[in-house]
């Protein structure tokens, strides 16, 4: 019984199955599960997509907005260097000009000498020499070196040419020939007359293709004109002015015959020829004006030659005066006045008067009066 008992027992605890706990639990691998799909077919990945490509836009936009700002910031600053540089040409070019519509004036004044002539022209020349010093120390636009270079040597040649006259004219203080001491004084003339052109066909134009060529635009490019007229460069101007300083020089009148007469007057824009003993109808236009003709009637140039036109009109009359600057002998010069105002809706006269010039003798013909009635133009 004992035996069996033991092997009982022993079969008991050799057959009885393994615990819960002492089983090694298999690991579950848990996978991602992804949100239902909505309707309508597979459309997730759309949104960052649509982020992707909108990120992408928004940078080409700034590269873009980047590119324009800095061709602005380029343009913008080209600009700028043109229109300092134009600037400063542009005082240089005022001054100039201002020195030569002087030097103009002191050849055309009556009752100065040569040696007052001679000193003025001097003080010209060393304030032209300034000019030229002024215009070599700008630094031009890298587009602009050449042009540069014109304003430079044409500011030169006036410096030369304002020199080569005061030395012209103290060599010819006892010349007895006037054409000889004309031809003398004429070349030195035509370096004032040779600086106008340079500065004209050697920068000015050229100048404006360039700023054209880059661009720019709203920058002017300034002129610069040394004589007002180009006549005062010939040999016959200078031989007039010659002659009226020997007479001014030794106390005397001006030589020759002198005188200056009106030839014709014009209404502009309708070409109208006024008429002493006719009356005539007059459209009153916003471009209304009238042209009056002047004719040297002597045998001497004449300079300064002064015009005025009349209208009369009560209260107070219109009056404008117009300037020929230098006429030649049998030669006839035109001056156009306009900006007349309101002229008198009625009869009435339009006067012009030609100022007679030193020893001028026969003043007959420098004065007229025309009767004329004006109307408004009909609408």
């Amino acid at each position: 019984m004992t035996d069996r008992g033991d092997d009982l027992d022993f079969e008991f605890f050799e057959e009885e199955p393994a615990t819960q706990e002492a089983v090694e639990r298999p690991r579950i691998i848990r996978r991602p599960t992804r949100p239902p799909a909505p309707p309508g077919g597979r459309s997730g990945g759309i949104t960052p997509l649509l982020r992707l490509i909108g990120l992408i836009a928004v940078a080409i936009l700034i590269i873009v907005l980047l590119v324009f700002w800095v061709q602005s910031c380029r343009g913008s600053s080209k600009r700028s260097s043109f229109e300092t540089y134009m600037t400063k040409v542009s005082d240089i070019a005022s001054s100039s000009s201002a020195i030569g519509k002087s030097f103009s004036q002191l050849l055309t004044q009556v009752g100065v000498d040569e040696q007052q002539l001679e000193s003025k022209v001097n003080g010209y020349a060393q304030r032209q020499q300034q000019l030229v010093a002024s215009a070599q120390s700008i630094s031009p636009p890298g587009q602009l070196r050449d042009e540069h270079q014109a304003v430079v040597e044409a500011l030169q040649f006036r410096v030369s040419g304002l020199r080569g006259l005061e030395s012209a004219f103290r060599r010819t203080i006892d010349f007895t020939s006037a054409d000889e001491a004309a031809t003398l004084l004429a070349a030195q003339t035509q370096r004032l007359l040779t600086s106008d052109i340079i500065w004209d066909d050697l920068f000015k134009t050229p100048a404006v293709e360039v700023l054209k060529s880059e661009g720019v635009t709203g920058v002017s490019v300034p002129s610069s004109k040394f004589l007002i007229s180009p006549d005062f460069a010939s040999s016959a101007a200078m031989k007039s002015i010659w002659e009226r300083l020997q007479g001014a020089s030794n106390g005397g009148t001006p030589s020759g015959v002198h005188g200056t007469g009106i030839e014709m007057v014009k209404v502009l824009p309708s070409g109208q020829q006024l008429d002493q003993n006719t009356e005539t109808t007059i459209t009153v236009t916003q471009d209304l004006a009238f042209e009056v003709t002047v004719k040297d009637t002597g045998d001497s140039e004449e300079v300064q030659v002064e015009v005025e036109l009349t209208i009369q009109r009560t209260p107070s009359p219109i009056k404008k005066v117009a300037t020929v600057d230098l006429i030649s002998p049998g030669e006839t010069k035109t001056v156009v006045f306009r900006d007349l105002g309101s002229p008198p809706f009625d009869k009435t006269t339009v006067k012009v008067d030609v100022k007679p010039v030193p020893g001028e003798e026969n003043t007959s013909n420098n004065s007229y009066e025309y009767p004329v009635i004006f109307t408004l133009s009909s609408p």
